[in-house]
């Protein structure tokens, strides 16, 4: 098993976190670790995301890794603050090649049966589907992966706790994104906890 799909399998849901304040990491960290979801995508989308990736890193059990990498000087910035996988929007042969090299699990954004081609002709067969119901949702991505039997997915965009089961259930699914864990405004721990207790329940 690669060392992504590992990161995949860990937990049907993967948080992703868009954090403001370095402050709440650690606690929102602590929270989703104790409702039984280690892996952690925090998206390089605020000025404090590298910060609060190093702060994640020191919760016990916590599998932290950077989103929304976009270039390879994100990439370097990302593993020097302690990264531990990398997730991108979309799919470049020259991060993808970085990324190779820094040896990182990585899992890049696809949309198109040409974008999971030129992954595999770079060594790559796990892919993040994003953004997942913009792109046409379950049917979608059932038309897309049905020619790549080996390949696997975690779709991201849009999923909500109501439609997480669904994308589940797909084969070709491992696990998903979800961004509904840690919603916007007051920093709520036990109602995060008891979203990650949930979202444990909605494997099938």
């Amino acid at each position: 098993m690669s060392p992504i799909e590992t990161i995949m399998r860990m937990a049907p849901v993967i948080p992703v976190l868009v954090i403001e304040d370095v402050a709440h990491a650690v606690p929102i960290a602590q929270a989703l670790v104790a409702g039984g979801l280690p892996v952690l995508e925090v998206t390089l989308r605020t000025a404090s995301a590298l910060e609060v990736i190093r702060e994640m890193k020191q919760v016990p059990g916590a599998i932290v890794g950077a989103g929304t990498v976009l270039n390879e000087f994100a990439l370097e910035d990302a593993l020097a603050a302690g990264s531990e996988f990398i997730v991108s929007p979309g799919l470049t042969d020259s991060l993808a090649k970085a990324a190779i090299a820094a040896e990182v699990p990585f899992l890049p954004g696809i949309a198109t049966s040409s974008d999971i081609m030129r992954g595999l002709d770079l060594g790559l067969d796990r892919f993040k589907f994003f953004p997942a119901e913009a792109n046409g949702g379950i049917p979608a991505l059932k038309a897309i992966s049905a020619p790549f039997g080996a390949v696997r997915f975690c779709p991201t965009g849009g999923i909500t706790a109501a439609t997480a089961p669904d994308w589940l259930a797909l084969d070709a699914v491992l696990c998903c994104g979800g961004s509904w864990l840690v919603p916007k405004g007051a920093l709520d721990i036990a109602a995060i906890e008891a979203a990650a207790r949930a979202a444990i329940a909605l494997a099938p």
